[in-house]
């Protein structure tokens, strides 16, 4: 069954605004892999792997992007990592990145890629293979 618009209205504006603080136990994650039935594979800022699931609320409403970024709660991660592998729940997405970016609590270790940065100058991107004649 689908859901109301209304609520897909819902979702996507909760999801548009960044909040003014995070608690304790929530922090910005990457999306590394969706795993299937609403769990996705995070990784955190300090570059450990995480299972998250995703609130019913966004659930058939939102699409989460491979590499895109998300705000999870690992509040209760202690007790869901005795009953399974869980360990906490995406609690919003970030849409507006240049927005959320803006915020003090956006991770140093998650950098905007520009185009021209990281490039290696050996790489062969772009460059004609060499011609016979070259080594003559």
């Amino acid at each position: 069954m689908a859901k109301p618009k209304r609520a897909i209205l819902a979702a996507a504006q909760e999801s548009s605004t960044p909040p003014d603080e995070l608690t304790e136990t929530q922090s910005i994650a990457r999306v590394v892999k969706a795993e299937g039935n609403s769990i996705y594979s995070c990784e955190l800022p300090n570059g450990k792997p995480v299972l998250v699931e995703l609130e019913p609320k966004f659930r058939n409403t939102i699409f989460i992007r491979r590499g895109g970024y998300v705000l999870i709660d690992l509040a209760d991660a202690q007790e869901r990592l005795k009953t399974g592998r869980v360990s906490g729940d995406i609690i919003n997405i970030v849409r507006d990145e240049k927005e959320w970016r803006k915020q003090p609590y956006w991770p140093k270790e998650f950098v905007k890629k520009t185009f021209g940065e990281d490039e290696d100058e050996d790489s062969n991107v772009g460059k004609l293979p060499p011609s016979d004649s070259e080594d003559e």
